[in-house]
Order: C-alpha cells, then structure tokens, then sequence
C-alpha cells in the first residue's frame, strides 16, 4: 500500500487517521469533500426545513464516483473499506440527508445487487446506478416489522410459472417516492425463505407514499410502499438471495457505513461549535477561553477520536475478510451513541443560538435521531455484539 504523503487533514481528525489511505484514495476523497463543501453545504439547510432532496446533485456526486465503489462494474478505481468509510464520513460530515441517499443508493440498493444478484444482474444494474442514470431504494422495513425482520418479514412472494406475485407493505423507504427500481424483500410462501426483487415503479399494483411531517433527515424522500399483486418476473428476482442470511450480509456492509455516517455528522456539529466559540463573545472574551467550553470540546473530540479508530479498524477487518457481523454491530452502536453526545455537546457550547438552523447544530443535532435509530438500534446492536461474547442470543424468538 502507498502511503499518501500529500494529506490536507480535517482539524477534527486529531490523530492524522486520513494519513492511512493512498494517495489516489485521498485524491478522491478530497474531490468529494471540496464538492460537499462548495454544492452541498450552501442549500443544505434550506432543502432541510422544506424537506425536499436536492435532485440536482445526484449526477454531480456520481461522476465523483459516490455510488457503487466497492464494485467491479461500477467502481471508478480500486480502493479500499477504509477509504470507502471516510467517504461516508466526508458526506455525513455536511448533510446527513445527502449521506443517506448515498447510503440507500450506492450501500442498501447497488449493495443488494452486488451481493444477491447474478453476474448478469450485476451488468445491467450497477453500471446504470452508478452513473446516476437510474434512482433505486431498498425496501425491507414493514409497518409491523423493524428489528425484527429475519422472522417478522410478512411481505409475500409467490411464484406462478415464471412471474412471481408480490403482496405487502413497507414504510420507512429512503428514495422511493422518486426511485426508478426498488429492491423488495419478500418471504416465499412457498419455502418460507426471505428473497429480493427488483420491483420499478411503473409496475402495476405498486403505489408509494411520502411520510410526512419529520423532524430528522427532513430532505430524505422517505416513504410508504403498498403492494398489490405487483408481478415481477423471474429474471428480476436476485438470483443468489435464498434467504435471510443474503439480506444479512447486505446489512453487515451498510451498518458500518452507517457508523462513519454518524462520526461525520459528529465532526459537522463539533465544526460548528468551534468556529462559534472563536467568533462569540460573553463577559469581554471569546467563548473559546472559557474552561468549561473548552472542556465540552475536548470531549466531543475524543468521542470523535475513538469513533474514527473503531471505525477505521472495522473497515480494515473488511479489507482483509475478517470482519463479523459483530464488528459492523459493535461500530454503528458505539459511533452513533457517541455521536448523540457529541451534537447535544456542541449545541450546548452555542446556548440559545444552537436551536437555530444558520449556525450549523440544529439539522444535525435533530438528523442524529434518525441515524441512531435505522439500520439497527443500539439495543439490537448490542445483542449482536453480546451474542458473540456469550455465544448465546437473548433475542425474542
């Protein structure tokens, strides 16, 4: 591996981690960075309070190659889980809402693709995806089923001669209300096995809807999916998902992403918080040379600090085929609840003005409700890492 020795740093990674990508990786990264924080952090705020997503740069971040790195087919360069994580980081670390459909686009949905479909599937789909040319989402989540899909999946497939009949609902789909393809985790009434489809929004009998009245990720585009005897043929049914396990694996790679996703919103709020203590004053002198402020800043950069070598170490378990469940688990619980603090801590330092939008705390102290919560709750978490420390599962069965 080269070392990059070229590396402009964020102040927020105290311990220089960025250093340990290649010079190419790092070349990439900052690309997206310089792009985040010139289109991206401007309209941010607005497309928040107006919960609508900024269509207009999704082929930006996808000629910057955002979406599908980790595959042959639509990769721009070889490269690495660790330089795939801090591009999940650079991303959170200016809007979580635009680092979520990155998330569902390029992690979730290409995702389910490249590790369920066939390597006919993977040729027509990830290309497209990748170049933005295509809009997709992934739906798994149901009104009644969350942390419990593995069991509680009651979305149905059912094959007749080469069509399969999809019937059921989701909720909580990032992207649908304007994906072109979505991704539908059924259970086969016929084996009883967790399976995926790739269901396009012409499809009749497949109706979305959007959630209203949000108070995180506003400018996610989540939404309700109603289906009624929607027909998928069999070409369109991921060859090489047959059960729970496949859809388990998809997971296992977005949860850590998730976690760099959480320690770059982190790093935005700390951001904040730290130029406005170098710009406000109180009592005759800046915030900065207060004790008590200082001290609330050291500790949102330790949290950080931990949270980018956890972070790190579990995207080097990746790159060398060693990476559990457990890892990823153990990451998205630790980096999110770190995270929590981190923002509360960072609007603290701000008073008053920490609640307002102009100041850089408030969209990200409400979006980290939302990532401490989807693809796994810290208790759910928590069980996946304790099951591995006991080598017994407390979950309700």
């Amino acid at each position: 591996m080269t070392v990059s020795t070229h590396v402009k740093n964020l102040s927020s990674d105290f311990y220089f981690v960025q250093d340990s990508l290649t010079d190419r990786e790092n070349e990439s990264i900052h690309d997206l960075r310089d792009y985040f924080d010139s289109e991206v952090a401007p309209i941010a705020d607005d497309y928040w309070e107006r919960a609508e997503f900024p269509m207009q740069v999704i082929k930006p971040m996808a000629a910057l190659g955002a979406y599908g790195p980790l595959w042959e087919e639509s990769r721009l360069f070889e490269n690495s889980a660790r330089y795939r994580g801090w591009a999940a980081l650079e991303s959170g670390r200016v809007d979580a809402g635009v680092s979520t459909f990155i998330g569902v686009q390029s992690g979730l949905a290409m995702g389910s693709i490249g590790v369920a479909g066939s390597p006919e599937q993977r040729a027509e789909w990830l290309p497209k995806l990748a170049s933005g040319d295509l809009i997709a989402a992934f739906g798994l989540t149901e009104p009644l089923s969350g942390s419990d899909s593995s069991g509680g999946l009651s979305t149905s497939a059912t094959r007749k001669g080469d069509t399969w009949i999809l019937n059921g609902a989701k909720r909580w789909i990032g992207n649908a209300t304007f994906a072109d393809v979505v991704v539908i985790w059924a259970r086969d009434t016929a084996d009883g096995q967790v399976k995926g489809f790739l269901v396009t929004r012409d499809t009749p009998g497949f109706v979305t809807s959007k959630i209203e009245h949000k108070q995180a990720l506003r400018s996610v585009q989540n939404a309700d999916i109603v289906l009624t005897d929607v027909e998928v043929p069999e070409e369109r049914r991921l060859q090489n998902a047959n059960s729970f396990k496949d859809t388990a694996q998809v997971l296992r790679l977005t949860r850590a992403d998730v976690a760099w996703q959480a320690v770059g919103n982190s790093i935005g709020a700390y951001e904040a918080a730290v130029k406005y203590t170098l710009e406000r004053e109180q009592f005759g002198k800046k915030l900065s040379s207060f004790q008590l402020v200082q001290d609330l800043l050291a500790r949102c950069l330790g949290n950080i600090s931990a949270s980018i070598a956890l972070c790190m170490q579990t995207s080097q378990l990746l790159d060398e085929g060693r990476q559990s469940d457990a890892h990823s688990a153990m990451a998205k619980s630790f980096a999110t609840s770190r995270m929590r603090e981190t923002v509360a801590w960072s609007r603290e330092v701000m008073g008053g003005n920490g609640i307002v939008l102009e100041y850089g705390v408030a969209r990200r102290f409400a979006d980290a409700e939302a990532l401490y919560s989807y693809e796994g709750t810290r208790e759910m978490n928590s069980l996946i890492v304790g099951r591995a420390i006991t080598g017994k599962s407390a979950f309700v069965s």
